[in-house]
């Protein structure tokens, strides 16, 4: 079935289902990437260390040194580990058995386009809340009550985009897409069936919500099957091309 712009139709239950088949593919090795970048992303935050905010301006230049080294790293290891997980759920997907070489393979030019990409999109994201918070400013002078609405209307703003732009890694790993064109791709294909992509987004965050009652152990199953649900939804929308080349491995 076909939506209005063209794209195919979302199936929320049918993308689940596909999702955790594809996890059950290779369960052991996505709960053990995922664990690894778990891992890394704590001795991240190790690196950054702590800065008091009431003390920021007496923090010394070593503390300067691991708060940038810490973030750069952390940043490194999301954009790795996000790669890693869509082109694992992506084989997987396809009716692979992905190996743990699958996931843990550097792709520099599929990060810098992840990278490049979400800080558009986080860029966007704040020029909403600057906006609502400059006009809330001037409605205040007015009215206190008033202030309120352009905060209220920015959330619904955010709301909008978040849902718009689910797909926003894949279509940058899969597509190469650049951020404006990613984002007037996800715009043209998910507004007609926003409310399906709504349902599945609560749904991700029913399984993360049950990871989390499971403790450290049920995020190491959830993350990833969230990340092959979303992967098979974007198939179900955006087609199974890999347009990129992101599962080839690299020329010898």
């Amino acid at each position: 079935m076909q939506d209005p712009s063209g794209g195919s139709s979302l199936k929320v239950i049918e993308a689940v289902k596909e999702g955790w088949q594809a996890f059950a593919r290779a369960p052991w090795v996505f709960i053990g990437f995922t664990l690894l970048a778990g891992v890394l992303s704590s001795l991240c935050s190790l690196i950054q260390g702590q800065v008091d905010p009431e003390a920021a301006n007496a923090i010394t230049t070593l503390q300067l040194a691991r708060l940038v080294l810490g973030s750069i790293l952390s940043v490194l290891v999301s954009l790795w580990s996000t790669t890693g997980l869509i082109r694992g759920a992506w084989s997987a997907l396809a009716g692979g058995k992905p190996n743990l070489g699958t996931f843990i393979r550097w792709d520099g030019q599929a990060s810098w386009r992840l990278f490049r990409n979400g800080l558009v999109l986080g860029i966007l994201f704040g020029a909403v809340l600057v906006v609502a918070a400059l006009v809330g400013v001037g409605a205040a002078q007015l009215n206190q009550v008033l202030a309120v609405l352009p905060f209220l209307v920015a959330f619904a703003v955010l709301i909008y985009l978040a849902v718009n732009q689910k797909f926003m890694a894949q279509i940058a790993l899969l597509q190469g897409l650049g951020p404006i064109e990613s984002i007037t791709q996800g715009r043209t294909l998910l507004d007609p069936q926003w409310g399906s992509v709504l349902l599945l987004a609560l749904v991700e965050f029913a399984i993360l919500l049950l990871g989390l009652l499971a403790c450290f152990v049920g995020l190491l199953v959830a993350v990833p099957v969230i990340l092959c649900t979303s992967t098979a939804a974007y198939r179900q929308v955006f087609g199974s091309d890999d347009l990129t080349g992101l599962l080839v491995e690299p020329a010898a």
